[in-house]
C-alpha cells in the first residue's frame, strides 16, 4: 500500500476530465455482447454472494478503516493492563503491512500520509517491541519530525499520548463532564453533537477531569522537532471571530478546573457514569462501534469499577468482537461492523439479479432482519419524544441509535421479498416509514441519526478538531428514504415533496450531488437519481439529464468509474479516480434509472463489471468507497464490491426488483 497520486491526472489515477467519446469503447461483443457478459457475471456474483450467508440469516463483510483503530486497541490495553503477547504481536503485523515506504501512514488506499495516524501507528509498534532503531521505525520518526512532530497531531492523538505522560494534560482543550447538565436548548448541550461524538464526548469529559497518568514504557523524544518546547506558540485569533472566541472559551474552562465546585464535579462524574452504563449495549459494546467503546472503558477504569465489574468484562469482551484475524498471526480491528446494512443491500442485490422473491435464503434474511427492528426508544428520542420506535441500526447491537439510512433499505429489502408472514412484514414496514417520517428535519430532509442536529457551534470547539460532530441533513439519505417512500406509495406526501424539492436544490452546478457516506459525488448522484425516477420525476427531467451529462463526462477510458477522496477537500477529483466495482455499480444504478440502459456509458460499464470480476464472483477492491467522516475517516467496505455491482448488473439484466415484486403482488 505504498501508491500515492499527484492530482486529478497524477500517476496511478485512471480516471480523467476526458468526455467519454475521446476514449477507447470497450467493446461488448467480444465477449458475446453486453446481455450475455453481464448474465455470466450476475451469476458468479450471487453465487458468492449466496455462499457468504450467515445460517442466522446475516451477511457481513469486513469493515476497514485505518491504523489508528488497531493502535488505540493495544494503548487501551496497556492502559488497562489486559495486553498479551499474541495480541500485540498480531496487531503490529497487520500496522507494518499498511505502512508506506517513506514511512507514513494514511488513512485510506493510496492516500497521503497522515500525521496523526503516523505517529499513532508508531507508538503501537514501538509497544509491541519494535526497536526505534529499526529501519521502518526510523522512516516513521524521519516523516513525522519532517510534518511537524507530535505538537501538529489532532487532539485526540495527544489524549492518548497524555494517557501515557507523553503529552501534558495542560496544554489539551479542557472538557468538564459538568456539561451533560446543559438543558437540550442550550447551545453546546451534548444532544447538539452527533451521535458518534456525543458517545466519546461524554466519558472523555470523565477522562478530562482526572487526568490520568499511566506510567509510560518509553519515551517519544524522537518523535518532537524540539523535544526541550514541544509545545509551539499559537497566538489568540481575534476576540471578534469564532475561532477567538471559542479559544477564549476554553481558555475559562480551564480557569473553571481550579474552582469547580466539588460536589457538583462529583455529580457530575456520577450522571456521566450513570449516563454510560445506560447506553452500554447487550452485548457490552457502546453504540456498535468501537471508539466509543475504549474511552468508556478507561472512563469507568478511572471511576472505580473494577476490571471484574460484568460492566468492564462486557466491555472488554465486546472489543474482541471487533477483530478480524485474515490469517494465524495478523489481526485487524473493525471500527464498526455492519450485519444490518449488508444484510438488506445484499437482500436487494439477490432480488434484483432475479433470485426467486421466496428463496430460502432472502426468506432467512427478511426473518434476521425483521428480529433487528427497534422498537424501543433511544437517544434520537429526546428531540422527539412522542414518535413510536420502528428504525433499524446499522450494528448486531444498537438499540440506542437505530439510523434512517438503514431503516429505509431495509424497509425497500423487505419489499423485495415474499415471507411467509406478510402481516408481519406490513407490520414492520409501517413502524419504520412511521419512524422515518418523523425523524424528518425542518428543512424537509433527513440526517443519519438525529433531527435538526445542524447546530455550526459543536465544530468550532477546540477540542473538535477532527471529523464530523454533527449530523446535518445529507442528500444521499434524504434520498434512500425519498425512495422508501415511494415505494411505499407515498409520492404525493407531502413529506416527499418537500424532501424532492430539497434535493433538486443540493444538485452541483455540474450535475451531480454530494455524498455525505459514500465516496462522494458518484455515491451521492448514484443515490438521488433512482430517487428522483421513483418519486415520480420523469426522466427528462432537466435535474436527470444534467446527472446523466456529468456521469458520461467523469466515465474513466476503462469504462468504469471511480473517485478518490480527495474530492472530499478538493472538488477537482470529482467523480476521478480509479475505477472500482462499487463506484462503477453506483454510476450505472443512476442511468439505468435514469432510461439510459442502450446507451454506450451503460454498455461499457457493464463490460467493465464483467471483465474485471475473478472467476469465483468477487471484485478486487482494495480502495476506500465509504466514507465515517468526509476525509478525516474513510471506510472500505469488503461487501460493497459484490452488492453494487451485482445490483446495477441485475438492474441491467431485468429492471428494478422492486418494480417487478409489485406487478407480481408484493
Amino acid at each position: 500500500m505504498t501508491a500515492t497520486t499527484d492530482g486529478p491526472a497524477g500517476p496511478g489515477v485512471s480516471g480523467t476530465k476526458q468526455h467519454k467519446r475521446d476514449s477507447p469503447v470497450l467493446d461488448p461483443a467480444r465477449s458475446g455482447g453486453a446481455t450475455a457478459a453481464a448474465e455470466r457475471a450476475a451469476a458468479r456474483a450471487v453465487e458468492h454472494l449466496l455462499a457468504r450467508q450467515d445460517e442466522a440469516g446475516w451477511w457481513k463483510g469486513d469493515l476497514e478503516t485505518n491504523v489508528t483503530m488497531d493502535a488505540e486497541d493495544l494503548l487501551l490495553r496497556e492502559f488497562l493492563g489486559v495486553g498479551d503477547e499474541r495480541t500485540y504481536t498480531a496487531a503490529a503485523r497487520f500496522i507494518r503491512s499498511r505502512q508506506h515506504e517513506d514511512g507514513a501512514w494514511s488513512t485510506f488506499h493510496g492516500g497521503p500520509g497522515d500525521l496523526s495516524t503516523t505517529v499513532e501507528g508508531y507508538v503501537a509498534l514501538k509497544l509491541a517491541g519494535d526497536h526505534p532503531e529499526a529501519p521502518h521505525m526510523v522512516r516513521a520518526a524521519e516523516w513525522v519530525r519532517a510534518h511537524g512532530g507530535v505538537a501538529k497531531t489532532r487532539v485526540f492523538t495527544r489524549i492518548w499520548l497524555a494517557l501515557f505522560g507523553w503529552w501534558r494534560w495542560e496544554d489539551l482543550p479542557e472538557l468538564p463532564p459538568e456539561i451533560i447538565y446543559l438543558p437540550k436548548w442550550v447551545p453546546l448541550n451534548i444532544y447538539d453533537f452527533g451521535c458518534w461524538a456525543r458517545q466519546t464526548i461524554v466519558p472523555l469529559t470523565v477522562v478530562s477531569a482526572f487526568r490520568p497518568v499511566h506510567p509510560a514504557p518509553f519515551g517519544l523524544d524522537e518523535l518532537h522537532r524540539d523535544p526541550a518546547r514541544p509545545l509551539p506558540h499559537t497566538p489568540m485569533a481575534p476576540l471578534s471571530s469564532w475561532d477567538g472566541a471559542f479559544q477564549r472559551i476554553d481558555r475559562a474552562l480551564h480557569a473553571y478546573r481550579r474552582v469547580a465546585p466539588r460536589r457538583l464535579r462529583r455529580a457530575a462524574l456520577k450522571d456521566a457514569s450513570r449516563w454510560i452504563i445506560e447506553r452500554q449495549e447487550n452485548d457490552g459494546c457502546w453504540g456498535g462501534i468501537q471508539p466509543p467503546a475504549v474511552y468508556s472503558l478507561i472512563a469507568l477504569r478511572l471511576l472505580g469499577y473494577d476490571l471484574d465489574h460484568p460492566v468492564m468484562r462486557a466491555g472488554l469482551e465486546s472489543l474482541d468482537r471487533f477483530t478480524v484475524w485474515p490469517d494465524e498471526r495478523t489481526r485487524m480491528v473493525e471500527a464498526c461492523q455492519s450485519p444490518v446494512w449488508d444484510t438488506c443491500l445484499a437482500a436487494i442485490a439477490l432480488a434484483d439479479a432475479g433470485l426467486p422473491r421466496d428463496h430460502p435464503a432472502l426468506v432467512k434474511a427478511a426473518d434476521w432482519m425483521l428480529g433487528e427492528q427497534v422498537v424501543r426508544p433511544g437517544d434520537w428520542s429526546v428531540r422527539r419524544p412522542q414518535l413510536t420506535p420502528g428504525g433499524w441500526a446499522f450494528e448486531f447491537h444498537n438499540d440506542n441509535y437505530p439510523d434512517t439510512d438503514d431503516t429505509a433499505e431495509v424497509a425497500l429489502a423487505l419489499r423485495r421479498i415474499r415471507h411467509p408472514d406478510p402481516e408481519r412484514v406490513e407490520r414492520a414496514i409501517g413502524r419504520a416509514v412511521r419512524w422515518n417520517l418523523g425523524m424528518q428535519s425542518g428543512n424537509g430532509a433527513w440526517g443519519a441519526f438525529d433531527v435538526d442536529n445542524t447546530s455550526g457551534f459543536p465544530n468550532r470547539l477546540p477540542f473538535c478538531d477532527f471529523g464530523e460532530v454533527i449530523d446535518p441533513p445529507s442528500a444521499d439519505v434524504t434520498a434512500h428514504v425519498v425512495e422508501m417512500l415511494a415505494a411505499e406509495g407515498r409520492q404525493d406526501d407531502p413529506h416527499t415533496r418537500r424532501a424532492v424539492a430539497w434535493l433538486l436544490a443540493e444538485q452541483e452546478a455540474d450535475g451531480s450531488w454530494f455524498g455525505r457516506w459514500g465516496v462522494n459525488y458518484l455515491y451521492g448522484t448514484g443515490s438521488v437519481v433512482p430517487a428522483l425516477v421513483a418519486a415520480g420525476l420523469p426522466t427528462s427531467h432537466p435535474a436527470v439529464r444534467r446527472a446523466v451529462d456529468w456521469l458520461e463526462r467523469v466515465q474513466n477510458p476503462d469504462g468504469g468509474w471511480g473517485e478518490d477522496l480527495r474530492s472530499y477537500i478538493d472538488q477537482g477529483w470529482s467523480g476521478t479516480g480509479t475505477s472500482t466495482a462499487s463506484q462503477t455499480g453506483w454510476a450505472l444504478m443512476s442511468l439505468l434509472a435514469a432510461g439510459e440502459r442502450e446507451s454506450e456509458a451503460v454498455e461499457r460499464g457493464i463490460a467493465w463489471l464483467a471483465s474485471t470480476q475473478r472467476e469465483d464472483g468477487y471484485w478486487d477492491e482494495p480502495h476506500f468507497t465509504g466514507t465515517g467522516f468526509p476525509w478525516d475517516f474513510s471506510i472500505n467496505y469488503h461487501l460493497y464490491r459484490m452488492v453494487f455491482p451485482l445490483t446495477a448488473l441485475g438492474r441491467y439484466l431485468h429492471g428494478d426488483g422492486l418494480e417487478r415484486a409489485v406487478r407480481r403482488g408484493a
